[in-house]
């Protein structure tokens, strides 16, 4: 790994959040394909017992679930990310990639819940909320809208130049958008 990456600097590590990890672990970090399944693994054995932990909704959030799913819509989460919070119950379905390796590509899990929930022929009535511009490429890719939301770990610039159907900047804005 390059010596630019042990540092205290949390920000830099920022690139890691969303994409998938062997991508990122190979680009950002330089590594090769062998070591970079090898970080993956390490991550992975780590965000299990006590990365999962270090990490909380933002504020609203489970209220934004609640009305929208007062209002009728049917919400999926297409991450790899699991869920201590105990939102699991507003999703009707939850995607992510396998440990495995496969289906990391943003719109390889996206097609994954279209097929789930049976949407692949109504992607004119899905659209995804994301905060990095793979949310945006992947969305696009499989051939749905994107709303993004500036308040995540992507920079507004880097989603200005994604270009989404729309940027919201808080919780409120998702609630607004849809409602």
């Amino acid at each position: 790994i390059k010596d630019e990456w042990f540092t205290d600097d949390l920000k830099k590590l920022e690139v890691f959040v969303g994409p998938p990890l062997l991508q990122q672990f190979m680009e950002y970090a330089g590594l090769d394909e062998e070591t970079g399944i090898k970080a993956v693994e390490y991550y992975r054995e780590r965000y299990s017992t006590v990365g999962i932990f270090e990490n909380q909704p933002y504020p609203g959030v489970e209220e934004m679930l609640d009305t929208l799913c007062g209002k009728g819509y049917i919400l999926a989460v297409a991450s790899s990310k699991p869920d201590h919070f105990g939102l699991t119950g507003y999703f009707s379905e939850i995607v992510g990639s396998e440990m495995s390796g496969k289906r990391t590509g943003k719109a390889e899990v996206i097609e994954e819940v279209l097929a789930r929930l049976n949407m692949q022929n109504h992607r004119d009535e899905v659209i995804m909320v994301g905060d990095k511009e793979h949310d945006v490429f992947g969305a696009r890719k499989a051939g749905i809208e994107c709303v993004a939301v500036a308040y995540g770990y992507g920079t507004e610039q880097e989603l200005k130049q994604a270009q989404p159907l729309k940027i919201v900047d808080s919780v409120q804005g998702i609630v607004d958008f849809f409602c």
